[in-house]
């Protein structure tokens, strides 16, 4: 896993969830939050970001097959 900073952008690319999704789940404590890079920057880190996609992945899995 990487410690790269992504940028909501990036992350959009990878997730496929519009921003205002991405920050209802942040509130929910269900997606990774941003970690601040400078007064007005923040990003994500890559790594978060791929686990929660591995969990998402694996619970749909787990579910399919239940």
């Amino acid at each position: 896993m990487s410690d790269k900073f992504l940028r909501m952008s990036e992350v959009r690319r990878r997730v496929p969830l519009s921003r205002s999704q991405i920050y209802l789940l942040m509130s929910r404590n269900e997606f990774p939050k941003p970690v601040s890079l400078g007064a007005r920057a923040v990003g994500f880190l890559e790594s978060e970001i791929d686990a929660w996609i591995t969990a998402r992945v694996a619970a749909f899995r787990q579910e399919k097959s239940a």
